[in-house]
């Protein structure tokens, strides 16, 4: 069992070599380069500086990280971020990241595979083709991290709650897979997650036909939900000032997937048809599995099979929710773009097919099962040129080349044995990926920015405070995408965290509305035309600027969006600023009297108050006020929910100006008050307590599953009757079916 475990290891670590010499930026592209690694690096370098980064104000609509998928509360995610500001190039870091959670992730499926009886050879098979299949790797691996990360703790998770529900392990490891899988903070592996924890409970009930080992299950999933409860709960009570408001379920058919196409899943040329960001076919092979998949079904001996299906029912039930949320609704409250639960088929799919293979292949009669694989492949033939027509050659080629090596791994497990057959299919995972990922450069996901992060500051001016860009992405040209263009002057996504600069905004997919408004600001920092004047506008109720209301230190214009606005006066109290080399892509405007974020804390404005600012963090503003006639402050803090005001202890209600800013109304008669405010993520005591029930939940659990292990083992040594029944294991109820599995696993 060991052995074919570091197998699976090796297998992906060839396995990621053969991408990268087909793109060596294959893990470092889209939401990665934009998105993840800058995040971790700043996230690391608050933590290292003592802070615990839940909201950062200067940051401002991007800057509530207790609602980003930031993982805040996930420990080896937090460990990533340690490491982070250590690691100039960022492309190596995360591919080296993203290498680790593929093998936990083979390691998660092959642990599976083995729960459910099938032979170590085929589960490494499935374990290495997981990482490789084409959603995950062309989207969870190269760009979407959390949901690689998630899985990858998911399918933990699922082997543990087998050997839970089955007597052979305890319920911790069970809670701490789902915790992690719950807290990397992105909701999909999380429903994911739940929906399988529902498969396993249901299927343990039909195959055991007792309802108690479910129940412990349920349970102890209930004990990590619990835990984790904490993550979503301030996603869940600021949803109402966020983009994602809407909890309405509806279906566009924007990245739904017909399930036709996401059944043909073993051709490597396959390029599927649904709509997305591409058109209609799209650029990639996104449905693609593994080249054996469907052919080897041909190899199963189906009348022996049909023994497995009570106890495999948790597998086929998971398949099942998973190609029916694949064609929709296209939105589910949160949860959008059905395609994202491509990999589940995979793994539904592939835990199906390797189990049964490992338990039931049989060569047998291989003749007329080569031409009933032959079939198979005509079909998914059929299916991929029906979805993309003109690449027939691709698909004739791609058929020629599964056929072959149908062929090769029906004659090794005649002539050499199973184990032999499983080594050739492992290894032809390797070029199968390396021509994928070749045959899709240049990859149309790729922001193509810059990996070295001393690169990055030495070409950028060097901007201190806090800066608003006023820019869109969109008008960068391909050929501009470099240090020496745009990427030396401008910023988009999370880019400036690389640079250790505070920007206004950054990646996020769930902005602030009212903030989003007021500087038309979408979820990448691009801004309309209209944005310059909206940034100078004068809020009326207090007379200030919407720049001044921020304490923005400098606005830089992209010259694309404004071409000549360096030719017009400068707004009262700016200067432009020239900075040499970075003319021709940027204008700068900066405050004529010097910066003022550092000046008097996060205090904007005031009325009728005198205040000055006497500590300053994150989450908390603490000013020493007096106003004798009653007045009000205004802070440079966006109107998250979870602000709580006091003044010398006492409550005070605060409110909104211009549906953004944080306000607080001081009573007249105040002298040297002391105001506190404070931002907690919303909902953060009911998480502690429920984190703090899971874990009692847990602890009492892990006490009854030790009690129940030395009841049985001192009725064992009380010395129990030969002659008395016990319960087959699965393994064993799966070498009475077939001898050749006896032995398989200690």
């Amino acid at each position: 069992m060991y052995l074919w475990g570091t197998i699976t290891a090796i297998g992906v670590i060839a396995g990621y070599v053969a991408v990268l010499f087909a793109n060596i930026r294959h893990f470092y592209t889209d939401d990665t380069e934009s998105q993840y690694a800058p995040l971790w690096v700043m996230l690391g370098r608050r933590m290292r500086d003592g802070e615990f980064p839940a909201l950062v104000p200067q940051h401002w609509m991007a800057g509530n990280y207790s609602i980003e998928e930031a993982g805040l509360l996930n420990p080896p995610q937090l460990l990533i971020d340690l490491i982070a500001p250590s690691v100039d190039n960022l492309a190596i870091y995360a591919t080296v990241v993203k290498l680790i959670f593929a093998i936990i992730l083979a390691l998660g499926v092959y642990r599976i595979c083995l729960e459910y009886g099938a032979k170590a050879p085929w589960a490494a098979l499935a374990g290495v083709s997981i990482p490789f299949s084409g959603f995950l790797l062309f989207f969870d691996e190269a760009s979407w991290f959390t949901a690689l990360s998630g899985t990858a703790w998911m399918v933990h998770a699922w082997a543990s709650s087998v050997r839970y529900a089955r007597g052979r392990g305890g319920p911790i490891p069970v809670f701490i897979y789902l915790y992690l899988a719950i807290s990397v903070q992105y909701i999909f592996p999380a429903v994911e997650a739940g929906l399988m924890i529902a498969a396993v409970a249901v299927g343990e009930v039909i195959y055991q036909r007792a309802w108690q080992p479910s129940l412990r299950l349920l349970i102890v999933s209930a004990c990590a939900a619990l835990a984790g409860l904490l993550t979503y709960l301030p996603s869940a009570l600021s949803a109402t000032v966020t983009w994602r408001g809407n909890s309405q379920i509806n279906n566009d058919q924007f990245l739904t997937v017909p399930w036709s196409e996401s059944l043909n899943a073993s051709l490597p040329s396959t390029l599927p048809a649904f709509t997305s960001w591409w058109g209609y076919v799209q650029p990639l092979p996104l449905v693609y599995i593994a080249w054996f998949l469907i052919p080897a079904l041909a190899f199963i001996d189906w009348r022996k099979a049909t023994g497995a299906a009570r106890e495999l029912s948790a597998v086929g039930l998971f398949a099942i929710m998973m190609l029916m949320w694949t064609a929709g609704p296209g939105t589910i409250g949160p949860l959008r773009w059905p395609m994202r639960v491509l990999p589940m088929v995979a793994l539904g799919l592939l835990l199906l097919v390797c189990v049964l293979l490992g338990r039931y292949v049989t060569f047998q009669g291989w003749r007329r099962r080569g031409i009933a694989a032959g079939v198979l492949l005509a079909l998914l033939l059929a299916r991929s040129f029906s979805a993309a027509p003109r690449e027939i050659v691709s698909h004739l080629l791609a058929v020629v080349a599964v056929a072959a090596l149908g062929a090769a791994t029906v004659w090794l497990g005649r002539n050499r044995g199973a184990a032999a057959a499983c080594g050739l299919a492992i290894v032809a995972v390797f070029p199968i990926a390396f021509v994928q990922v070749a045959a899709a450069q240049p990859t149309p996901m790729s922001w193509n920015l810059p990996e070295k992060r001393s690169d990055m500051i030495a070409a950028f001016p060097k901007f201190t405070g806090t800066t608003l860009q006023l820019g869109d992405r969109a008008l960068i040209q391909p050929g501009e995408k470099t240090l020496q263009g745009a990427y030396g002057s401008l910023v988009f996504g999370n880019y400036a965290k690389n640079l250790d600069q505070d920007y206004v905004a950054g990646y996020t997919p769930n902005g602030h509305f009212w903030f989003g408004e007021m500087l038309c600001m979408r979820w990448d920092v691009s801004v309309c035309p209209d944005a310059y004047r909206r940034a100078f506008a004068v809020e009326p109720s207090t007379g200030r600027t919407v720049v001044d209301l921020m304490k923005i230190d400098r606005v830089v214009l992209q010259r694309a969006l404004y071409p000549d606005a360096r030719n017009q006066p400068a707004p009262p109290g700016w200067e432009w600023v020239e900075y040499p080399g970075h003319e021709n892509v940027i204008s700068v405007l900066e405050r004529a009297g010097g910066p003022i974020s550092t000046s008097n804390g996060l205090v904007a404005d005031t009325a009728g108050v005198s205040a000055v600012s006497t500590s300053e963090s994150g989450m908390t503003s603490r000013v020493r006020v007096s106003s004798p006639d009653g007045g009000q402050i205004v802070f440079a803090r966006l109107g998250w929910p979870g602000y709580r005001v006091r003044l010398d202890g006492r409550e005070l209600p605060w409110h909104l100006v211009d549906k953004t800013f944080v306000a607080v109304d001081i009573p007249a008669g105040t002298n040297n008050g002391d105001l506190q405010v404070t931002w907690r993520p919303p909902g953060w005591k009911i998480g502690a307590l429920t984190a703090l029930i899971g874990l009692l939940g847990v602890a009492v659990l892990q006490w009854v599953f030790v009690r129940s292990k030395r009841r049985d083992s001192d009725t064992d040594d009380d010395g129990a009757d030969e002659d008395t029944p016990t319960t087959p294991t699965p393994t064993d109820t799966a070498a009475a079916a077939d001898p050749d599995l006896a032995g398989v696993r200690p």
